[in-house]
């Protein structure tokens, strides 16, 4: 019977709360670092669909960065990627949601490993590559792209522009296809603006990318890949 009474006791109380305001405490600070950690050095995606074949596959996860080195020159290179890059595209427009809503977004995506949030019906975030930058000019032809980069006066393939190789999924076309044919696997040559970068999904077969969208700019580029960690025996950098 003591012992009863002695947990609702002042003291006992007490602790109680004092436990209670540790965890509290120990979950903001999880919290805290999570976001810190998403937001400026590194975040855990798996990918959800088959658009990055033959590079990625669906239920690959892939570590990515926001992380810029701070030997990179920023006269030499002012963004996180390059072309080539493999990108994390957000065009859920996030930095214009309200506080309040990122604010409880946050813990939403905390709570689920960023799997889900309250943002997923305003548009979600791609994983593509970079094929042009500002000011570059970009054409494609037989679904392979060539880019002449800022300044240059060469055109070069994507694949000449990139620092790690990869291979695009190409569609075959039948013999019916023709220039009529909407994304027909040609483009005319464009000029890219000063805040324009061009994006587009390996698996050439599908055009949910900037031949859809149009021209991103810079700033919907959230992050970069820089690593496969699943699976473990295709593990590879990028």
């Amino acid at each position: 019977m003591f012992d009863k009474w002695t947990q609702y006791s002042y003291q006992a109380q007490k602790k109680q709360r004092y436990r209670i305001l540790i965890y509290i405490l120990i979950f903001f600070i999880l919290y805290v670092v999570y976001n810190c950690i998403t937001a400026f050095l590194f975040s855990i995606w798996v990918v959800d669909n088959t658009t990055m074949q033959s590079e990625l596959n669906k239920g690959d996860r892939v570590v990515f960065t926001s992380f810029k080195p701070p030997w990179v020159k920023k006269e030499e290179n002012p963004y996180i990627f390059k072309r080539g890059s493999v990108v994390l595209v957000d065009m859920r427009h996030y930095k214009n949601s309200k506080l309040p809503l990122r604010i409880i977004d946050g813990f939403v995506r905390f709570f689920t490993a960023q799997r889900l949030s309250i943002f997923s019906g305003e548009g979600q975030y791609h994983i593509k590559r970079v094929i042009a930058l500002p000011g570059d000019e970009v054409s494609m032809n037989n679904y392979v792209f060539k880019v002449k980069a800022a300044g240059s006066q060469y055109e070069l393939t994507e694949f000449e522009l990139s620092e790690k190789s990869y291979h695009p999924t190409i569609p075959q076309n039948t013999e019916l296809w023709d220039e009529s044919i909407p994304f027909s696997g040609n483009m005319e040559k464009i000029v890219l603006g000063p805040n324009e970068c061009f994006v587009v999904s390996d698996d050439r077969s599908n055009t949910n990318d900037s031949r859809t969208w149009g021209v991103i700019a810079p700033s919907t580029i959230t992050s970069k890949a820089v690593l496969r960690i699943w699976p473990l025996n295709k593990i590879k950098s990028f």
